[in-house]
């Protein structure tokens, strides 16, 4: 008898812990991202980049910061400008190889989009 009551008590603390991560119903306010969500219309372009128009008429996107690109830039950069720097400490063009491919990967990164402010 007592497992039978454990057993029920746990299934009974399983089954209201769930209703709470449930989305709220339809019916109610929407406060926050799902309310942000329904005043845009997303539209997307023949590359897939998905944006809306502003209330001035300007196109909003969002754009990547250009993170990935910035970090495979800066290690491939290391690489190519430490086996052209083949004389000495190899310091120098492992540092400014991984700089300049920091700077053109985020360029890269950055560069498809449509005219977003």
């Amino acid at each position: 008898m007592k497992k039978a009551l454990m057993a029920f008590a746990a299934f009974g603390m399983i089954g209201t812990s769930t209703a709470a991560l449930a989305d709220p119903p339809r019916w109610a306010p929407a406060h926050g991202k799902r309310y942000k969500d329904k005043q845009r219309t997303y539209y997307t372009t023949s590359n897939g980049i998905r944006y809306w128009r502003g209330d001035d008429g300007r196109n909003y996107c969002r754009r990547s910061d250009g993170t990935v690109g910035l970090i495979v830039g800066a290690a491939g950069g290391a690489l190519i400008g430490r086996a052209i720097d083949t004389r000495g400490e190899r310091t120098t063009g492992t540092v400014l190889g991984a700089a300049a491919g920091a700077l053109l990967g985020r360029e890269v990164d950055r560069g498809r989009t449509i005219s977003c402010r």
